[in-house]
């Protein structure tokens, strides 16, 4: 049973064509849709899996944490038992919607470190150092502080400021200030390191997805040249030899064919690009075959090289009645924060998964920060499970650029069956150290004199976390996702690569890999912005490339 060996000559008389054919409308497959239907030359199909993006919570700033669990716009994956985190197994949200992880993620706006990029550069990886990539950053961008040196106006994407400032956040940043941290007003701007507001993807206090800012407009542009298929996952590629041809989807219980004249672009992210690639014939040949999929190439790093940002949260008990926990929990503050936000588009439901935070390094001598803190006015103790009781904020730390390696393999021949994740969490020392001294760094701060007026007791871990020990075994009871899988598909020039510099599968034609899959290695930050970058340079490649 195989895909690879599907010809576009016997596809059937209904087949959808297309110059391009995309799978996947998220963050990467809107910015793509837009930019290679602009001109009007080219026609586009996009297939997305998940439905039209109608759920109302999609569009409010806070309704991430509503969305969390909703299976009707999210795969709802979780890993395998993971060994560094005693043996629990990590739920892995992905945005199974018009927009994809930009319609259900935390918003924030994070591009990375300029030494990011240049790393990806030093790795082969030519055309992708930071002078390559800033270009594109600022093609995306609208930002509402106008434009300068890092920043741009005028592009599709709305990079806003805080809508709803708050004691806490602000004594967040003094704090860090008193602990001898920088202030930075721009996280993406000269320098990462330090503490301060972070910026978010939204416009008039509304969330802007990709499927807002990029499809919409696209869809409106009066060519009449792009095509969106919802409800619409793919089931595997359509081959003829070495070349893909095209895509068969699923949709209402029908096989359909969508054939490409051009190419196909996977963008379907780091968990179901691979997946999709090797349920095609195209990945690791053992696993292919345990599963009676023909090779159509066997190409050890599809699926491997997993990489993704773990954090541990710790949990304030705050003697002012300022949390979201008082706003959600009392029916009166509840109805007027949803009246302010219907009246003004202002207030807590505006708060991203974040609203400060910090960038540092566990040791001086380090080149750049290793460690982010997102600071959030309210606890839990899951993300998308009921606010505390009681009156909680939390932070966290994130190790930047974890050694931990994992893997994504298909457990089935099945499409619809979810594949196997393993992440490997503190899999190396260099992991286990940087966020241990993360979250002792992060308790001086949640205990310098700014934050004293707002602090009652630390709730966890609590005062009996003492040693490194007691800290890495707290890591191990709490420790869970940031949400940024990447690497599964990675660009390089090495023999486990799998794509090229210009992100063309290496080893077969008319076909791209456009996500975070292909990052050659996770960079210092959330991975939103970087995918909308990496959409915008791809789409102009493929344009140079189609001529």
């Amino acid at each position: 049973m195989s895909g690879s060996t599907t010809s576009a000559r016997r596809s059937p008389a209904d087949a959808i064509e297309a110059d391009y054919v995309i799978v996947g409308a998220g963050s990467a497959g809107c910015v793509l849709a837009n930019r290679l239907s602009a001109s009007g030359k080219y026609s586009v199909l996009l297939l997305e899996a998940g439905p039209q993006d109608r759920n109302i919570w999609i569009h409010v700033p806070l309704g991430y944490g509503k969305l969390f669990k909703e299976k009707s716009v999210n795969w709802m994956y979780e890993t395998e038992p993971e060994p560094g985190l005693n043996d629990r197994k990590v739920f892995q949200p992905r945005g199974k919607v018009l927009g994809g992880s930009s319609s259900i993620n935390g918003l924030l706006y994070v591009r990375g470190q300029h030494e990011d990029y240049d790393r990806w550069r030093q790795l082969g990886n030519a055309g992708w150092g930071y002078d390559d990539v800033l270009p594109y950053f600022k093609k995306a961008e609208n930002q509402a502080r106008g434009p300068d040196d890092y920043h741009g106006v005028g592009g599709p994407l709305p990079v806003s400021d805080s809508r709803c400032p708050d004691p806490l956040s602000e004594a967040f940043i003094a704090a860090a200030a008193q602990t001898g941290l920088p202030v930075n007003n721009d996280f993406n701007g000269a320098t990462q390191e330090g503490a301060g507001w972070f910026q978010t993807t939204t416009r008039g206090g509304r969330r802007a997805s990709t499927a807002r800012v990029y499809l919409r407009p696209a869809l409106k542009n009066g060519h009449g040249n792009l095509r969106v298929e919802t409800d619409a996952p793919a089931q595997r590629l359509v081959f003829e030899g070495k070349r893909a041809v095209g895509v068969q989807f699923k949709q209402y219980g029908k096989i359909r064919t969508a054939l490409a004249r051009k190419e196909v672009l996977v963008s379907s992210g780091a968990y179901n690009s691979p997946q999709l690639l090797q349920l095609s014939g195209v990945g690791p040949a053992d696993l292919l075959k345990q599963h009676g999929i023909d090779v159509l190439l066997d190409a050890s790093g599809v699926g491997a090289d997993l990489q993704d940002h773990m954090q541990v949260r710790m949990v304030m008990e705050c003697p002012q009645k300022i949390t979201l926990n008082d706003f959600v929990n009392h029916p009166v503050r509840r109805m007027m924060m949803g009246l302010q936000y219907v009246a003004f588009r202002k207030g807590p439901l505006t708060y991203a998964a974040g609203t400060t935070g910090a960038f540092f390094k566990t040791d001086p001598r380090m080149a750049s920060p290793d460690i982010q803190i997102h600071f959030l006015p309210f606890s839990t103790d899951k993300m998308g499970e009921k606010l505390h009781t009681f009156s909680g904020y939390s932070a966290s730390v994130c190790q930047l650029r974890p050694e931990s390696r994992g893997s994504l393999k298909i457990k089935s021949a099945d499409p619809s069956v979810a594949p196997e994740i393993r992440i490997n969490y503190l899999a190396t020392e260099t992991d286990r150290t940087a966020n241990v001294e993360g979250l002792k760094i992060l308790r001086k701060i949640l205990n310098a004199p700014a934050m004293k007026p707002f602090v009652t007791k630390e709730v966890d871990p609590g005062p009996g976390v003492v040693t490194d020990e007691d800290w890495l075994a707290f890591c191990r009871k709490r420790g869970s996702t940031v949400y940024h899988p990447t690497s599964t598909c990675r660009m390089g020039s090495d023999a486990r690569a799998v794509v090229d510099q210009r992100l063309r599968v290496r080893g077969l034609e008319g076909l791209r890999v456009i996500d975070a899959s292909i990052m050659p290695d996770l960079m210092s930050g959330n991975t939103n912005a970087p995918v909308i970058m990496i959409a915008e340079k791809a789409s102009d490649m493929i344009l140079e490339d189609a001529r």
